[in-house]
């Protein structure tokens, strides 16, 4: 039987300081959790994982020779995409689906899934940001790959494509007016989520630390098909690249929070 991994890294130039990372690229659970109470089917829903986004970010990973960390296991284990205090952090009621393996559960069994899956993947990232910062003398450039569903509770989201962010506008202006300048496209500024999310992956990875930073949301309908990566992937990945060279992305700058204070790490 093959060990379960928490986590996959893509190896790429570390020299470059363009780093991608996918919370939610997986769905995977361990085979002593067998399917935590639910049906197989549900592990096909957006409740389980981003659908298309470990294969957008490989994608990306290849086209712009960047390093990448994914997640290697579901959401519904255990989100590395909240704060450990965070109540969402291990769902018990998800979209309508009650989660009976995590309903109820003891404190320690939620360390845990903390140990075994949570920190590792931290780890991995706050890892893999020193060795581009050792490596290339600046600070990295963080983008965060994720994937929304096309209709939320009967409402349709109009957005092909959003970008998260908190108080640190260095990436996030140059991408949101470079893809503006698509007229095909619907363009998503905070929406249909808000980027200020205390303790998340890029609170404690890049605004603690002063690290530039983009979530990079695409719907998921887009990004379900190989032909449908390839066409995002193309479409990001120079804009990414151009990002990471601009003056003053590589620079270790404390912009603070929206959610409070920030104690740089």
């Amino acid at each position: 039987m093959t060990a379960f991994s928490p986590f996959e890294v893509l190896d790429g130039d570390y020299a470059q300081g363009l780093l991608l990372i996918a919370d939610h690229a997986s769905r995977a659970v361990p085979e002593n959790y067998g399917t935590l109470g639910l049906e197989q089917r549900v592990f096909e829903r957006h409740i389980a994982y981003d659908i298309g986004v470990e294969m957008l970010t490989r994608k990306l990973a290849e086209k712009l020779n960047s390093p990448a960390v994914l997640g290697g296991f579901s959401r519904l284990l255990i989100d590395p995409n909240r704060g450990e205090d965070d109540p969402t952090l291990i769902m018990q009621l998800s979209d309508g689906a009650i989660i009976p393996a995590n309903y109820p559960m003891s404190g320690q069994e939620r360390e845990n899934r903390l140990n075994q899956f949570y920190r590792p993947y931290h780890t991995a990232v706050g890892t893999a940001c020193n060795r581009m910062l050792e490596t290339s003398g600046q600070a990295p450039f963080v983008v965060s790959i994720h994937s929304y569903t096309p209709v939320w509770k009967t409402t349709p989201r109009p957005w092909q494509i959003a970008l998260l962010w908190d108080k640190d506008d260095r990436a996030i202006t140059p991408l949101l007016s470079m893809l503006r300048e698509d007229g095909s496209l619907t363009v998503g500024d905070n929406e249909p989520y808000d980027g200020a999310l205390r303790n998340d992956t890029l609170f404690r990875h890049c605004t603690a630390k002063g690290y530039a930073n983009v979530l990079i949301e695409v719907r998921q309908d887009l990004i379900s098909t190989p032909e449908g990566v390839q066409e995002w992937a193309e479409r990001l990945a120079p804009m990414l690249a151009h990002i990471n060279t601009i003056t003053g992305m590589h620079d270790i700058c404390h912009y603070g929070s929206r959610t409070g204070a920030v104690h740089p790490a």
